[in-house]
């Protein structure tokens, strides 16, 4: 009862906070949306020209060691071609549904996978430097909390 009293309890209550919750994942799916869409704009060139992708993942060999270096010798420096033109236009794709509110959830756990791999092939995720990056856990955090509830979610082309 003294709930009730200090205005803690309202009927009702519990919609109200998931309704603003959707909205607030909504939100969220429009500003990672923005942020993977110019992810990918940003690097637009690499369609016409794989050698500017090579060059990164050539520098991160240089500094990766363990499964990093690994996975940067036989799989992304063979098939730098493909990569260089499936990865601009998946993150604009990604980005685009992602501001739409086009299956939240699905986009969401792709454009998580496309992040981690970057994150692993750079040898990044595996610093405690990571933890301080702004590409690291806030990007990752938003794109997991998506993944979770960004179902139905308002304002959505799918709901």
């Amino acid at each position: 009862m003294q709930a009730v009293s200090r205005g803690l309890y309202r009927p009702g209550g519990r919609r109200e906070n998931s309704q603003a919750g959707a909205v607030g994942l909504r939100t969220l799916s429009l500003v990672i949306g923005v942020f993977v869409l110019l992810m990918g704009s940003g690097k637009i060139a690499w369609l016409s020209d794989p050698g500017l992708l090579l060059q990164e993942l050539s520098f991160w060999r240089e500094i990766a060691s363990g499964s990093s270096l690994w996975y940067l010798e036989t799989v992304a420096i063979p098939g730098v071609a493909v990569f260089a033109r499936i990865v601009p236009i998946a993150e604009m794709l990604a980005g685009a549904a992602l501001i739409a509110g086009f299956r939240i959830r699905l986009t969401a756990a792709l454009a998580l996978a496309m992040i981690l791999n970057f994150h692993f092939a750079s040898g990044l995720i595996f610093t405690a430097g990571y933890l301080t990056n702004g590409y690291g856990p806030p990007v990752i955090g938003s794109l997991l909390a998506l993944v979770v509830g960004g179902r139905g979610l308002p304002y959505s082309v799918t709901r």
